[in-house]
């Protein structure tokens, strides 16, 4: 019997409590989860396995010298297809076109719903 294919979520995020949350939420959408803290860690993840992650979470503040606005460009640029999340408490930064900004508190059906999305058109 094969392996099944799981979809990997790749969620970056310095609040322990949040990033919990957020992989507990992706889990729940039968996504195998890869917790991060900061940027630099993230491209680490994404250079090994970037082709095989479906969803990218990051919050905008993150642990490091990078944010997560930046982390999200420079993935959108190395992988097209991902489906990439940016969230903050505050103003929405500047983000690729094609990168989906929540604003904190978010819900989370409205993540599973990205996360469903992103599934279907990985």
């Amino acid at each position: 019997m094969g392996q099944v294919f799981k979809p990997i979520a790749l969620v970056v995020e310095d609040d322990e409590l949040q990033r919990s949350l957020v992989s507990a939420l992706f889990e729940e959408s039968d996504m195998r989860v890869i917790e991060c803290e900061s940027a630099e860690a993230a491209l680490l993840v994404l250079d090994k396995v970037g082709c095989d992650v479906t969803v990218l979470f990051t919050g905008v503040d993150l642990a490091g010298a990078q944010s997560g606005a930046q982390l999200a460009g420079i993935a959108m640029a190395r992988f097209p297809k991902l489906t990439v999340l940016v969230t903050s408490g505050r103003k929405r930064p500047d983000l690729p076109d094609d990168a989906t900004f929540l604003p904190k508190p978010w819900r989370a059906l409205d993540l599973l719903v990205h996360a469903e999305k992103a599934m279907t058109r990985h």
